[in-house]
């Protein structure tokens, strides 16, 4: 068995070690459906850039996901396709040019859609799509945009809500407030979608629902000191929030949705759909665009900073030293994207300086905790060694400290940003959106790192803090859940956290959530967690085992044990024989919001199974394992 791991350890690592980019970094794609694709075709249409070659290769992509009753879905197991994405792809097909609506495959889309309710029914992000680019009005929105006036010194203001949440709502305030409309020569007819009903943000029973928040922001609007037009006002200090956050390559911190609405915003605005701005953003959405099997994706992000980080700490788990070609270029990569400015996180934490790493390759504003600590995992031996490793690991653990939440845990930005009144904003997908509390894997992750690189451990009232955190938020079958991952990422996170600082493996809610591990492996060893988990708050077994669960159950099971048992030595087995299905490789195991929004990232499969396996071999050390 150990030598069949070794080899399997090894082909890994030769494959990181072969797709490594000329300056340091891994750039596997951040993979998101097909949502980007679409809105990319819509986006070139209405701007009129008539770029038919990269138009072509994604409605060849988007086509090719099409299922056989005409939908298109959001992962493998949906029941039936989902509504939203086939209106989106319906639409982006459509408006393409390449397609008409006398296509048989066109016409099963439209069957579909008005079988399952038609275009009114679709999410918020296609909702504002549809009303922006001239295909259904401008539903009401009950939110002003003279929100954007309210002072920090508010109960609730702006900077309450979340960075991603924020980056969107700027934008879309634009939008709705000004009733934006733009349609070309181009633009298909969607109205039979409608099937003669109101497009709407939110239902009666939301606006009820809301109507006290509403009412309260209302008052903090009519408190503003009057000088001049308060709207026009509101409308300039929107357009500079999204103009002071551009990033090196045009886009609006660096993510797809916020840049596409910002360019539509900026119109609204009164800038020429040629202004180097609106060009620039376009330039840089598409500057995102990476190739699948050989097919165009548009990109929500790039992954770049996350997967290098991460596979730099994997290959060094594994033994690879740091002083190899490949971890030090990874790690010059790494040390050059520390960010060294101020973003809104410095609002809630006025006294820290900078010193976080950020998700994407081209993000210099908002920083995350996740992948502070990863970077920090990854440069930790070089820290000991090199003055300028020494000054970023000490500015990032800094960082990381000072960042931790009122309440013990760690949230994925910023600090405090926790306000649960926000979750009655009439916004779809509000909850994934308008805050950003303490999570399990992010306050999980930062026990890890703390305690298996710094050496503090549960005697310290920041680490002390953390577990509490994690104890009250164990659901009542032994598991977690996570924000970025579900319920197999949250109790990796969860237990691997705890243990590294301290917490016994006896304890009773370690013990409590090993017990669950074991009894949700499949009988090939393996683990596999359906999407469906994130939409039902519950667990939901894929029914197929996929290496990247696999890896994360095997790793948690291995930080509590001190012999290799049977369910630790058939996972490794799973990973070692490499049984998967081609389908479960390419199935997305992270989430970004709950029932819209779900992420393959392709680094997963070789990091987690390469560390799961690095930490079986420390696990095994001189056992004589079956198969040996």
């Amino acid at each position: 068995m150990r030598h069949r791991v070794y080899k399997e350890m090894n082909r890994i690592a030769d494959q990181l070690i072969q797709d490594q980019s000329e300056n340091g970094a891994w750039h596997y794609p951040f993979e998101t459906g097909i949502q980007t694709d679409c809105s990319m075709i819509i986006l070139l249409r209405t701007l009129e850039i008539n770029d038919e070659d990269f138009i072509k290769e994604l409605v060849d992509r988007i086509a090719g996901e099409q299922q056989e009753d005409g939908s298109w879905k959001l992962f493998h197991d949906q029941e039936k396709g989902n509504l939203t994405s086939t209106v989106e792809a319906y639409y982006a097909l459509l408006y393409s040019g390449y397609r008409n609506k006398k296509d048989k495959d066109i016409q099963a889309a439209r069957k579909f859609i008005l079988a399952n309710g038609g275009a009114s029914e679709v999410h918020l992000f296609l909702k504002i799509m549809l009303a922006l680019t001239g295909q259904c009005e401008w539903p009401h929105l009950p939110i002003n945009i003279e929100v954007m006036l309210i002072p920090d010194s508010f109960p609730i203001n702006l900077f309450d809500i979340s960075v991603y949440g924020r980056a969107n709502l700027i934008p879309f305030l634009i939008l709705a407030n000004t009733n934006f409309r733009k349609r070309t020569p181009r633009s298909p007819d969607l109205s039979d979608l409608f099937q003669n009903k109101e497009v709407r943000f939110l239902t009666e029973d939301q606006v009820e629902d809301a109507r006290s928040l509403i009412n309260w922001i209302k008052q903090g609007i009519k408190g503003l000191k009057s000088h001049g037009n308060l709207r026009e006002l509101a409308l300039y200090r929107a357009e500079k929030y999204m103009l002071d956050r551009l990033e090196p390559d045009g886009t609006f911190l660096n993510y797809f949705s916020c840049t596409t609405l910002m360019i539509f915003a900026l119109m609204a605005r009164g800038y020429h759909k040629t202004h180097p701005v609106i060009t620039r953003a376009v330039q840089g959405l598409k500057a995102m665009a990476t190739r699948i099997d050989g097919k165009l994706h548009c990109q929500y992000t790039t992954a770049t900073v996350w997967n290098t980080t991460l596979i730099s700490y994997a290959l060094q788990e594994t033994g690879v030293p740091y002083s190899s070609p490949t971890v030090h270029k990874a790690n010059e990569y790494i040390l050059s994207r520390q960010h060294l400015k101020y973003g809104d996180w410095a609002i809630h934490a006025p006294d820290l300086l900078p010193g976080g790493w950020g998700f994407a390759d081209l993000n210099t504003f908002h920083p995350d905790i996740d992948d502070t600590t990863a970077a920090l995992r990854a440069i930790r031996t070089l820290a000991t060694e090199k003055v300028d490793y020494r000054q970023a690991w000490d500015r990032g653990v800094n960082w990381l400290v000072s960042m931790q939440n009122n309440d013990g845990g760690w949230a994925a930005f910023e600090k405090n940003v926790d306000k649960k009144i926000l979750n009655l904003l009439p916004i779809e997908g509000g909850k994934d959106l308008l805050i950003d509390p303490s999570t399990v894997d992010l306050t999980g992750r930062t026990l890890e790192f703390f305690g298996n690189y710094t050496n503090l451990d549960f005697h310290q009232p920041m680490i002390k803090d953390g577990i509490r955190w994690l104890l009250r938020h164990q659901n009542s079958d032994g598991s977690w859940v996570g924000r970025w991952g579900v319920y197999i990422y949250g109790t990796w996170a969860a237990v691997t956290g705890m243990i590294s600082v301290g917490v016994s493996p006896k304890h009773s809610a370690i013990q409590k959530a090993l017990t669950w591990l074991r009894t949700i492996q499949n009988p090939d060893g393996g683990w596999g967690e359906s999407c469906k988990s994130d939409i039902k708050n519950r667990y939901v077994p894929l029914g197929e085992s996929t290496r990247t669960h696999t890896a994360w159950a095997l790793d948690t099971l291995i930080s509590a044990a001190t012999e290799v048992t049977p369910e630790i030595e058939n996972g490794a087995a799973f990973l070692v024989d490499r049984k998967e299905k081609k389908w479960t490789t390419t199935y997305p195991k992270g989430r970004g919001m709950a029932g819209s929004f779900y992420i393959n990232y392709h680094c997963y499969e070789y990091v987690f199974p390469l560390l799961a396996l690095a930490h079986f071999q420390k696990l095994a050390g001189g056992q004589l394992l079956t198969g040996e």
